[in-house]
């Protein structure tokens, strides 16, 4: 009778080791899938540190105080110089940080002289003649620091369109300005302002840049008839695209296939062993017996390589790749413990430069070791590493097998 009962029980194991086994051989094919979206209006958001930009512009600016009506316009000019450094987060929305300034002239009434509200002690004499000797120009350096959210009209409204010729982008924010010159100021100001950009190439655009700033009725130094001063400035300039420039409109897939007529056969085979197993079971239940010989079951078993591919220029483990680690790590947990298993990195040497694959192999088997090691509490003695760089195609003349890490027992 024990004979029949450890016979049972071999038959049992042998089908669960072949049914694990099975789900481990059957022939899989990867696919890499590329979705383009014909929807204008939809696309791949980007990394934090793509779509950056950088500008710089130059143009003129006047301000409105108490006595701006007085004087004429070319003689309010001043020149004006700004810079600015941001980010678009969608083709339609961005951020961006920047400071404008030089130097602001106007007119103050010299009864005020006293109050030196940045006075030249030059009559002004271009007036009407009820206040013919009363202003004096007056001019002084300022500077303002500004944070604006700016909304691409043309991507909004348009669609978005990497080729555009030209983008309007109104725009919005806050700031702080500030005088340092006696009498001093330090104002908080309210910002508007149309961004209009026009493209050189993928790299560069021309910006011409119209902002309108709002400050404290005293932020020139004299307090008058008017609510507020303010600061009109017109700019043009370069801007330069840091990093990935444009957005996708496809997502890369990869799929999994699987070979039917091998699964049919498959399906067919543990469908009759899994009738042996039931078989089995019930002689095992109607023996009744209460003790059973010690079964011995040899794990000095190497387990079979397995092969993980990667996207182009990734070394994250996918989900799936994950799952099949798993049931990896399982068996040589259970296996025969002076077997070392090399976890060996690849790049697909058609794509990238020689540094930039040896990486890249490098980092993906890494990642490989990483999930072993610390998902799954693979040893990390029973793991090496090494890695190859950039390879010619290594199966079937397809490169995206070369984009691989393969793990091999010695």
């Amino acid at each position: 009778m024990k004979k029949v009962i450890l016979g049972s029980i071999l038959a049992i194991l042998f089908v669960f080791h072949f049914n694990y086994g099975v789900s481990q051989s059957i022939k899989t094919k990867k696919d890499t899938v590329v979705n383009v979206s014909n929807d204008k209006y939809k696309i791949v958001t980007n990394r934090f540190f793509e779509n950056w930009f950088i500008g710089v512009g130059a143009g003129a600016q006047f301000v409105f105080g108490d006595h701006d009506k007085q004087m004429k316009f070319q003689d309010r000019l001043t020149p004006a110089f700004n810079a600015y450094f941001g980010k678009w987060f969608t083709p339609g929305v961005a951020i961006r940080g920047g400071y404008t300034g030089y130097k602001l002239k106007g007119l103050t009434h010299n009864r005020w002289s006293s109050a030196k509200t940045h006075s030249t002690g030059e009559i002004y004499e271009d007036v009407a003649s009820a206040d013919l000797g009363l202003l004096e120009i007056q001019r002084f350096d300022y500077n303002h620091l500004h944070a604006d959210v700016l909304f691409n009209i043309s991507n909004l409204i348009g669609g978005y369109n990497q080729s555009r010729f030209y983008n309007v982008s109104p725009y919005f924010g806050f700031g702080w300005a500030w005088v340092s010159a006696s009498p001093e100021s330090s104002e908080p100001s309210i910002n508007i302002g149309i961004n209009n950009s026009f493209r050189i190439n993928n790299s560069f655009n021309i910006i011409a840049d119209f902002r309108g700033a709002l400050m404290k009725d005293d932020f020139e130094g004299e307090l008058g008839g008017r609510k507020e001063d303010g600061i009109i400035s017109g700019t043009v300039g370069i801007a330069y695209n840091i990093g990935k420039r444009n957005w996708d409109r496809e997502s890369i897939v990869e799929i999994t296939t699987y070979e039917e007529a091998e699964l049919n056969a498959l399906r067919d085979r543990v469908n009759k062993l899994a009738n042996d197993n039931d078989a089995l079971k019930r002689q095992l239940a109607e023996s009744n017996s209460k003790s059973i010989t010690d079964v011995k079951i040899d794990k000095n078993v190497l387990v079979a390589p397995i092969l993980i591919t990667f996207p182009i220029n990734k070394s994250t483990v996918s989900n799936e790749a994950r799952v099949n680690l798993g049931y990896f790590a399982k068996v040589i947990k259970e296996g025969a413990t002076n077997v070392i298993y090399n976890i060996s990195g690849y790049a697909d040497k058609g794509t990238g430069t020689p540094a930039s694959n040896n990486r890249l192999s490098r980092e993906r088997a890494e990642a490989i070791f990483n999930v072993l090691v610390r998902d799954f509490g693979v040893p990390s003695s029973r793991l090496t590493i090494s890695n190859y760089g950039g390879v010619e195609n290594m199966y079937y003349d397809d490169p995206r097998l070369s984009r691989a890490v393969i793990v091999l027992g010695n």
